[in-house]
């Protein structure tokens, strides 16, 4: 996993979480051995997305209680709050979703090592987007 710059914000540490876990796990050839720590990586980086899109969104003036929901709700307050006039930002989080929370964390698809860091480091890279 590529070093972090260490920043501060709950989104920043729940990816130093994330790479916590991946350091943390054996690596057999070019797979991680064991699903249990990808599985729960991938679901700590899903958390550090949603934790970065909330703090754009309190930015914007919403209250801790208007915070979205569901997954329904991120893509509703992205495509109101932040990516009026980027449609990129929504892929980028649909993406993101598909990768991190479905396949990555629910159906635990995902364990080849360069598979788990390139999602590790556009998840790191949508952050930034959001949280320069």
């Amino acid at each position: 996993m590529p070093k972090q710059v260490h920043k501060e914000g709950e989104a920043y540490r729940y990816m130093e979480n994330a790479s916590e876990l991946l350091k943390a796990a054996s690596i057999e050839g070019n797979f991680y051995s064991d699903k249990k720590p990808v599985r729960e990586a991938f679901g700590t980086a899903y958390f550090a997305m949603l934790e970065a899109i909330n703090e754009v969104l309190i930015k914007k003036g919403l209250t801790v209680k208007e915070l979205p929901k569901s997954v329904d709700g991120y893509r509703a307050a992205l495509q109101k709050y932040v990516s009026v006039n980027n449609g990129k930002l929504l892929r980028e989080f649909e993406n993101l979703y598909e990768t991190l929370h479905i396949g990555g964390y629910y159906r635990g698809l995902f364990r080849g090592v360069k598979l788990v860091k390139y999602a590790m480091k556009d998840t790191e890279d949508f952050i930034k987007k959001l949280l320069p």
